[in-house]
């Protein structure tokens, strides 16, 4: 590879499905001889990919950009605070040009009047499965874009858009080529992974001579059939949900499901706009482990969202006693600019919403703890993510990658990323286990 060529230093800020971004932008780059720079010094042009979605990911990506100025002085934006082009401009009048989400084609042209190739494309400059700013042994799945919900909270559908769903055979085509290159994990993204090919109608794809309908299950069962772990991310509760919690106990995909109930107060989840059916919800969650006894249940809530009361809060409380998850992330609410909830009465005073998320990871902390005790004395299969001088690190298949807890193997240094173990359990923590090799 030309020593010469340009060189593009980028910066990937949000979600998982913003990662996806960069890796598409990055593969489009990397095959048409731009070489990726990991400094500020040896960039040629610096490419921030930012998050707009609450305040403080859009305060972290306008610092991103003001030090990426500072830093280098060449820089170009996307993503989804490049929306806001007057507050990007505000703190930073000079960038070379900004673009919005998943406009692909805008940022590769922004780099090309930055810094030209030095020669026409050669897709045979990158492997089949592109450029990946994760690890080699695991990768996110992107299967749509968009969301139909209206949740007062977000502004996502502002942002990217309706529900947009990738047809079935391409997504299993890039993901047999994810496998094919050595991929061991794939977790599969969207805004709403549940309502996956709602717009396209379910319209079938051909995949290997077969006719295979575009919706959830049959791209998880399709997924099943590659060899690599399969976790599920974004998940709704809606009926049809049942049918792959099958596949779960089936052993096709991970017993993982990832689903956002952000709250459990009927009044809250009317104000958020969000299905407001706790009982209901628990009563799927019985149903789910009775069809799937090891199921692990990963979710997301907010706290002091406007108009929540105390009572509200305990009923929250006691929803999470009751559902007994096994992963919780848990945030305070804030404004988000241009959604509809700031303009609801009664926001809460700062100091309860503190008080509020304390209490709640306190009490989800002993669930974890709890639940982590009881795998001590069991051998699981772990996937490890990195080795280093004193042992290696890697996961179950309750954990996902940055967001779940770790399984640590002291003294195991011989194994590398991407392998897959078996280890007796000896030890828990609140989010983390200790394991030696079987």
């Amino acid at each position: 590879m030309d020593k010469n060529a340009p060189k593009v230093g980028i910066i990937s800020l949000g979600c998982p499905k913003a990662l996806v971004d960069s890796e598409r932008i990055l593969t489009k780059l990397a095959a048409e001889g731009y070489l990726i720079s990991d400094t500020y010094d040896d960039a040629d042009v610096v490419l921030i990919n930012t998050c707009g979605f609450i305040d403080s990911a859009r305060q972290e990506s306008l610092e991103a950009i003001q030090e990426a100025m500072a830093e280098n002085g060449r820089v170009i934006v996307t993503g989804c605070l490049g929306l806001d082009q007057g507050a990007i401009r505000e703190v930073a009048p000079n960038v070379l040009a900004i673009t919005g989400p998943h406009q692909y084609e805008q940022v590769v042209n922004a780099v090309h009047d930055a810094v030209p190739p030095m020669h026409d494309p050669f897709i045979d400059l990158v492997g089949p499965e592109g450029m990946k700013l994760t690890p080699r042994h695991y990768s996110y799945l992107k299967i749509s874009e968009g969301c139909n919900h209206s949740c007062k909270f977000c502004i996502i559908p502002d942002i990217r858009g309706k529900l947009d769903s990738r047809p079935i055979g391409d997504v299993l085509r890039e993901a047999e080529r994810l496998v094919e290159s050595g991929v061991k994990e794939l977790l599969v993204i969207s805004q709403d992974t549940s309502a996956y090919g709602l717009d396209l109608n379910y319209a079938p794809s051909d995949w290997h001579g077969k006719s295979v309908k575009t919706d959830m299950y049959n791209l998880a069962n399709s997924l099943g059939d590659l060899g690599a772990w399969v976790r599920l991310h974004y998940v709704y509760p809606y009926p049809h949900v049942d049918n792959v919690i099958e596949l779960m106990a089936q052993g096709k995909i991970l017993p993982y499901l990832d689903i956002p109930f952000q709250h459990a107060s009927p009044s809250v989840l009317k104000a958020m706009r969000r299905p407001a059916h706790q009982e209901k919800t628990l009563e799927r969650i019985e149903k789910w482990r009775d069809i799937c006894p090891d199921i692990a249940i990963r979710s997301t809530f907010i706290v002091g969202f406007p108009g929540e009361t105390e009572d509200d809060f305990e009923t929250l409380l006691d929803f999470l006693q009751d559902a007994q998850l096994d992963r919780v992330g848990c945030f305070q609410y804030e404004n988000v600019k241009g959604a509809q909830a700031n303009a609801l009465p009664d926001h809460v005073d700062a100091d309860d919403k503190l008080s509020r998320w304390e209490r709640f990871m306190e009490l989800s902390q002993d669930i974890s703890e709890r639940k982590l005790l009881e795998r001590i004395g069991q051998t699981m299969e772990v996937l490890i993510d990195d080795v280093a001088e004193t042992g290696a690190v890697g996961r179950t298949y309750a954990d996902s990658p940055e967001i779940d807890g770790s399984v640590y193997l002291d003294g195991a240094t011989h194994l590398k990323p991407g392998d897959k173990v078996k280890a007796l359990i000896t030890k828990s923590g609140p989010y983390d286990l200790w394991a030696d090799l079987v």
